[in-house]
């Protein structure tokens, strides 16, 4: 629709059962109107779609409503909301047409003044870390008639599309978000394929189809109950306990590997694994008087044995990156390794010393305990592990609730801390420009006028992603002579369910967002 290069990062699904079996659908089945309850270690910041860049975003997609969206299969957007295209040469202005009749879950109309009004206010409020860091090349919104919204860039963007696929470009009601403030009721009203009935933070969502919805998404259940869970343990019994029908995110790699065995207690039980484009890296905070010191940065780059973290931690349900770029996406390079190859104490120890660094090197190192999964705090005692037995540093591990975490690196606190990115859309721009510039979605400055005014804006010129790969990989030679971020694995996704439970393998869309209307339940067998 956009004229873009098709960028492969959550096909290839493969189903692995543990149990042999066949069902088919009953005629009250296909009609969807059988509910799940999933499971989930990652429970929403905020129900405002303004203030969240994170995993709220997997409850906004199936409540809300975007212009352009993934439907299964896709890769590149389609209508959800409207039909858009851009309507010049030069990617600077983008015009978007809504379905007929559309309605917010509380009856009111979902026009093209609503539609300016969810953009805006992105803007206007601003959160820190929030998704105003999108719309850097937004310059007005233009509305003709009640259908008709008009987006006028200050740059060429052929990558603006994407930005509105994602489900921070959420449509709300203007009688129930107002423009200069977040909405903080612990309510949301959307437009998208179910209406939550109910919701306790941290605990549970109640969510029941919306009779009113217009959009792309074929239903398969009837309503889904999201159960958040603090750690991954209970929810894998709770799923072998058929308390829940299936989990989307946070189990860990033993947690994996168990479920993939023929053993009692996964009677009934499916894993369905996705080729992710999710990536772990560590973030240096250019403030910090130990971290700021570029022979530091390159000595921890010299000194981390990925292939060792992700044996120990993962057991193969991650791999080694050695680039910000993942494997499966366009500009995917190795750079990190060709410049340090194989971890060498002597390599990092003669870099410290060049840089006049002669003492052991303390620094903390500061992880979110439950935004990753379990395995979080054991990635990073096997960074400690590795860095401490070097010699060279003397490393300390701190962790705190994904909220605290947020807000002490949002403040600078943190010297080292590591994060995860979920890509917002399956384009290497993706893996780079949230990252860099003076203000950033890290809140950690990173300046380097040769990616940001040159690099980038020349790559989002072209509407062909693929010949944009020469930029891109300057762009990560830049990152790997700053050290900056120093990406560590990439990981796989994983889906396990019951057997009951269909869809699983058509349930992640390219942004590795859960599209819950996928599940359906099968029938008796």
């Amino acid at each position: 629709m956009f004229n873009r290069t098709s960028l492969q990062i959550a096909a290839a699904l493969a189903s692995i059962s543990l149990v042999s079996g066949c069902s088919l659908f009953s005629e009250d089945e296909a009609e969807g109107d059988k509910k799940v309850v999933v499971g989930t270690t990652s429970s929403p910041t905020s129900l405002d779609p303004a203030a969240a860049w994170d995993n709220s975003w997997e409850l906004y997609r199936n409540v809300f409503q975007t212009l352009v969206a993934f439907p299964t299969g896709t890769t590149t957007p389609q209508a959800d909301a409207a039909d858009c295209k851009f309507i010049d040469t030069s990617s600077r202005v983008f015009e978007c047409t809504l379905r007929d009749g559309l309605k917010f879950s509380n009856g009111h109309a979902l026009d093209a003044k609503a539609v300016q009004h969810s953009i805006e206010r992105i803007r206007k409020i601003d959160v820190k870390g929030g998704p105003n860091g999108m719309l850097g090349s937004l310059d007005k919104i233009e509305t003709a008639g009640k259908n008709t919204v008009v987006f006028k860039l200050n740059k060429s963007d052929a990558t603006f599309p994407f930005v509105l696929a994602t489900p921070a470009m959420s449509l709300v009601d203007p009688a129930e978000y107002p423009m200069g403030k977040l909405r903080a009721d612990g309510k949301l009203v959307g437009s998208g394929p179910y209406v939550m009935d109910s919701y306790e933070d941290g605990k549970e969502a109640v969510l029941t189809k919306n009779p009113s919805y217009k959009g792309f998404a074929d239903r398969k259940n009837g309503g889904v109950t999201i159960k958040y869970f603090k750690e991954s343990e209970p929810m894998v019994t709770a799923l072998k306990k058929k308390e829940i029908d299936a989990i989307y995110r946070g189990l860990t790699a033993e947690e994996v590997v168990g479920l993939q065995e023929k053993t009692k207690g996964n009677e009934g039980l499916q894993l369905i694994e996705s080729t992710g484009a999710d990536i772990r890296y560590l973030v240096f905070n250019s403030a910090d008087p130990v971290a700021r010191k570029l022979p530091v940065r390159k000595a921890i780059a010299q000194l981390i044995d990925r292939d060792e973290l992700v044996g120990k931690v993962y057991q193969g349900t991650a791999e080694p990156l050695y680039s910000m770029v993942p494997k499966g996406i366009a500009g995917h390079t190795t750079k990190f390794f060709d410049r340090y190859g194989d971890p060498d104490v002597s390599k990092a120890r003669k870099i410290l010393r060049e840089g006049g660094i002669d003492e052991p090197v303390e620094l903390t190192f500061w992880y979110t305990t439950d935004r990753y999964g379990s395995a979080t705090a054991a990635e990073f005692g096997e960074i400690k592990r590795q860095l401490d037995a070097s010699g060279l540093f003397e490393i300390t591990i701190q962790g705190k609730p994904w909220k605290e975490f947020q807000d002490g690196y949002q403040k600078g606190q943190y010297p080292v801390f590591g994060r995860g990115w979920f890509p917002d859309f399956p384009d290497p721009d993706n893996f780079v420009a949230p990252f860099v510039g003076k203000e950033n979605v890290l809140r950690t400055p990173y300046v380097s006028p040769q990616i940001t005014e040159t690099l980038l804006p020349r790559s989002r010129k072209q509407s062909d992603r693929a010949a944009v790969a020469a930029d891109f990989d300057r762009a990560q030679e830049i990152m790997v002579g700053d050290v900056q971020l120093l990406p560590l694995w990439q990981g796989r996704l994983y889906v396990a369910a019951s057997e009951e439970i269909s869809g699983g393998e058509n349930a992640l869309d390219p942004q590795t967002v859960m599209q819950m209307w996928e599940l359906g339940r099968k029938a008796s067998w």
